[in-house]
């Protein structure tokens, strides 16, 4: 049974270009777009008519980092995967891209698995997967080859948390090198997690044990030069390389020198960065806890090189790493002891609305919160132009936004399994409205009609910068 949409009288914004265009959706994908009151237009019917007059008409967002039910220091992430595909849908996000993760001492097939068993019948957008290594080894090496052909092309190994996630540069230059020759793209936490460890056990001896402190012992210093040491591995191995959460003016500095050198370097920034600071980790009476997060939030200087970094197209991505723990009782646990706090924010559901203020505020144009937001993130991780556009053929992920809709952010409103929100009472322009994924409402005028099970797992071509 046939069904077709007809989204009319908005303003279709892209990462390419900005027209007032009515948009025809059928059987789940964008059929066609004409001009707002052509002929073309008029003649088309549709089973659903969705009125977008001054709204805006924009891609789905898709966010390439997130952490659904991840495991981390005794606990779990507070969103699985229901409740965090829940609240992307939301926020205007159509796709996200979480992380499988290997443990010590078994297959990367078995820790795709088990996040294929989270995720399986779950979610309420599509999907996809990438990989993190944690055991680098022959075996570990050879089964990249296979899951790179079946669609997780991209692999994430951590220069941070020694004994636990942590791989040391010769494994990391081994991955590079197999990625070189497979066509996967190595994702990287850099921080120098040796020499933060030691940091950190210096600052709880002197009795700096409160949550401000977890940004002072991650030190800037060693972001950058965890930043600098991963771009020289991968030239030595040939292969490209994507920075995660980069928070340091001083790391845009060795990725911008990167790229004008020519090199296949990305850089991803996170909302945290951008909108919040090192003043919240100093928040009294262990408030600062709900701001913990690596890498950590930097003093307020840092966010003008970061803007300047995705104006300049230095940073290409801004993603969540959604990766959420309720104050009480997860949070709590690092009370006395700083670097026992889970390491995560939430933020799925505000990413697209706060890139849209930034809009507002001048720091972007419309169609760079577009590029940034839905289509480069979906050229870097193979999902375009399926995912990130609004162009005949692409799935229907397709969001109608008001642009003049004011709204506070508040855990009282928000949509996140988690007990507070990074950005309470912030009051922020522009609002979804209805969210359409694959054609289907998932939002309808501010009302949830999706379901559990909608979204799809949804296999990745590699990196589409590199071909």
């Amino acid at each position: 049974m046939s069904t077709r949409t007809l989204i009319r009288g908005g303003l279709v914004v892209t990462a390419a270009e900005e027209t007032h265009a009515d948009v025809l959706v059928e059987d789940g994908r964008v059929a066609a777009l004409a001009a707002h009151g052509s002929a073309a237009a008029r003649a088309w019917t549709a089973d659903r008519l969705i009125d977008a007059t001054g709204k805006y008409v924009i891609p789905g967002g898709v966010d390439a980092h997130t952490h659904m039910e991840f495991p981390f220091g005794g606990t779990f992430a507070s969103d699985d995967f229901e409740s965090g595909t829940r609240a992307a849908a939301w926020g205007g996000t159509t796709t996200i891209v979480d992380f499988a993760v290997q443990s010590v001492g078994h297959t990367l097939r078995e820790g795709l698995d088990a996040w294929h068993a989270k995720a399986d019948g779950k979610c309420a957008i599509d999907y996809a997967f990438h990989m993190i290594m944690s055991d680098v080894d022959e075996s570990s090496l050879r089964e990249m080859d296979g899951l790179v052909e079946e669609g997780v092309s991209s692999f994430k190994l951590f220069m941070a948390y020694p004994g636990v996630l942590y791989s040391d540069d010769g494994r990391i230059l081994r991955a590079m090198q197999r990625s070189a020759l497979n066509g996967g793209l190595i994702m990287m936490h850099a921080e120098n997690g040796i020499a933060i460890d030691v940091l950190i056990e210096q600052a709880l001896a002197r009795g700096d044990v409160d949550p401000r402190f977890h940004g002072e012992t991650r030190h800037v210093l060693l972001e950058a030069e965890a930043t600098h040491r991963a771009i020289q591995l991968a030239r030595v191995a040939g292969a490209p390389l994507y920075v995660v959460h980069v928070s340091a003016q001083e790391a845009v500095a060795e990725l911008a020198a990167a790229r004008d050198k020519g090199l296949p370097v990305f850089g991803e920034t996170c909302p945290q960065y951008l909108f919040l600071s090192a003043d919240h980790l100093a928040e009294p009476e262990f408030e600062g806890a709900k701001y913990v997060c690596s890498t950590p939030l930097r003093p307020r200087e840092h966010q003008a090189a970061l803007w300047r970094g995705l104006r300049t197209n230095d940073l290409q991505v801004v993603s969540t790493d959604h990766c959420p723990f309720c104050f009480r009782g997860q949070k709590e646990l690092g009370r006395g002891d700083f670097s026992r706090i889970p390491n995560g924010l939430p933020g799925v559901e505000n990413r697209m609305d706060l890139l849209h203020q930034a809009v507002v505020d001048g720091h972007i144009s419309r169609r760079r919160w577009i590029e940034i937001a839905c289509a480069t993130p979906a050229r870097m991780f193979g999902l375009y132009p399926k995912k990130g556009t609004i162009a005949p053929g692409a799935d229907a992920d397709i969001v109608v936004y008001d642009p003049m809709a004011v709204q506070t952010l508040s855990a009282e409103t928000h949509h996140m399994n988690v007990d507070y929100s990074a950005y309470e009472g912030r009051t922020v322009t522009g609002r979804v409205e209805t969210v359409l994924s694959r054609g289907e409402p998932v939002i309808d005028g501010r009302k949830f009609t999706g379901r559990a099970g909608h979204g799809v797992y949804t296999p990745r071509a590699t990196c589409q910068y590199l071909s």
